[in-house]
């Protein structure tokens, strides 16, 4: 018996789950992870952020070779795509990171079951393996639900991973789609969309908004919008899929304005559905157990990430906030010290977001829209990577930083960053806003030169009006 009771049983092997387990047993603990993907990593690492990075990767490189060696006196003639290979390369980086969790998990000796966890009571969970082998039923103290998110389905539209296809379909399509629709222009929606697009696809973006990217601050997705258009990606913006009808030769949408309610159809050879996604929290044994969920299907939890019921706690996209894998591991990390006694805590008023189209998109704290409605007076900074030296000798001059910072104290509020390299940049964004920092702070240090990071050093300058290079 000894052997299958456990101080943390984690049920989700993705960010937040198979990082709570690893701190958890360095603390100490004897800790289980119970994940029926069978590989470590969740949907992120396995079929989400890194097969996708790793793609836009690829494209990126052709685009690059195709269209600007040409200005640096590089001669490309008659390249070509291999999707295969391009593939292949794509599955090795997703192989390669799944064997670096398992090496940890025996590294810090967490015990990996490869199978479905359901809560029997709050301190046993029943484990049925993948290999179809007999039930398990392990003993805990405590159990996480680290269980994540799965796609939102679009009523009208069934996906079939063949025409009409999620992101996990849209990572593994075996040629380049002469044209693509995209229903969402979100994150997912305009990452996916532009690594297709790179390859050779006719990419259109069909989003119910007004805009693309909503939900951040405005000078971004006016930037993001003429970037993309400036890409050939075609936007149809405040319009909505009514319906869709896939046959051999592709699928036919039916779009409505949401403005004016004309009707139109688009022919396309794939769909690809990015509106969004939902808590996983199906075949957990939660209802049974009478763990309380809001009216979304997200896992209510306290400060602590513990539910209703004593021993269960929760982490990640299945308790809402901004589902991203580095918030669910922060929250994973702080959940296994909160567990072993420390003081723990996620600020997530610090927490980065970031696209990854070309430019790339970066944004931390407060937009300019949430600090107007809550009548927060506040300082703008803001630079432009035009007048940027190392963007000038990189070719990639689009873009800007953007500092809000609050008129009295002059703390930074919030910092959006369009541009080359912009999910690196916004570290330092990140350290200024976790530490209170100050525009004044950021515009006192010495930045590197030439360096994409000055921009950030002119922004915090531009907030008291004494930018040097613009």
């Amino acid at each position: 018996m000894s052997e299958n009771r456990f101080d943390l049983i984690v049920i989700g092997g993705g960010p937040g789950g198979y990082v709570a387990a690893i701190r958890a047993a360095q603390l100490g603990m004897k800790v289980a992870c119970v994940d029926k993907r069978g590989v470590p990593g969740g949907t992120c690492l396995n079929v989400g952020c890194i097969p996708s990075k790793a793609l836009l990767q690829s494209s990126h490189h052709y685009e690059h070779a195709t269209q600007h060696f040409a200005e640096h006196g590089i001669q490309s003639a008659s390249l070509n795509v291999d999707i295969a290979t391009m593939m292949a390369r794509k599955d090795k980086v997703v192989m390669d990171l799944t064997k670096g969790i398992g090496f940890l998990f025996n590294k810090n000796n967490v015990t990996y079951f490869k199978g479905v966890g359901e809560l029997v009571t709050s301190d046993q969970v029943k484990v049925t393996p993948i290999d179809g082998s007999g039930e398990v039923t392990l003993h805990t103290a405590n159990v996480l639900i680290a269980t994540g998110s799965t796609v939102s389905p679009l009523p009208g539209l069934e996906i079939d991973e063949a025409r009409i296809v999620s992101s996990t379909g849209a990572l593994s399509l075996d040629k380049v789609p002469a044209s693509l629709v995209v229903i969402g222009g979100g994150v997912i929606g305009l990452e996916l969309g532009s690594v297709w697009r790179r390859l050779g696809s006719d990419v259109t973006v069909v989003e119910f908004m007004d805009t693309l990217l909503p939900g951040m601050d405005q000078d971004v997705r006016k930037q993001m919008q003429r970037s993309m258009k400036k890409q050939k990606m075609k936007l149809k913006l405040s319009t909505k899929v009514t319906a869709a009808v896939a046959g051999a030769d592709g699928v036919q949408l039916s779009l409505e304005s949401v403005k004016t309610g004309a009707i139109e159809t688009l022919q396309t050879d794939i769909v690809l559905v990015a509106v969004g996604r939902q808590p996983y929290t199906s075949g957990l044994g939660l209802q049974k157990m009478g763990v309380a969920l809001d009216e979304r299907g997200f896992i209510d939890v306290d400060e602590h990430f513990k539910t209703n019921i004593a021993g269960i706690y929760a982490v990640g996209d299945v308790i809402g906030g901004a589902m991203l894998a580095h918030k669910a591991e922060e929250e994973g990390v702080a959940l296994a010290e909160h567990l072993a006694g420390k003081a723990s805590h996620v600020n997530y008023g610090a927490i980065p977001g970031i696209v990854y189209t070309w430019p790339e998109v970066a944004t931390v704290g407060r937009t300019e829209e949430s600090l107007k409605q809550e009548g927060v007076a506040y300082n703008v900074g803001k630079f432009p990577f035009s007048a940027n030296a190392r963007a000038r000798c990189n070719g990639s001059t689009e873009g800007f930083v953007k500092i809000l910072a609050d008129a009295k104290t002059d703390r930074v509020l919030g910092v959006h960053i369009v541009g080359a390299h912009a999910g690196d940049l916004i570290a330092e964004a990140v350290m200024a806003i976790e530490v209170g920092a100050s525009a004044e702070d950021i515009a006192r240090i010495c930045h590197a030169h030439p360096s994409m990071g000055e921009a950030l050093k002119e922004a915090a300058m531009d907030v008291d009006g004494r930018a040097i290079h613009v």
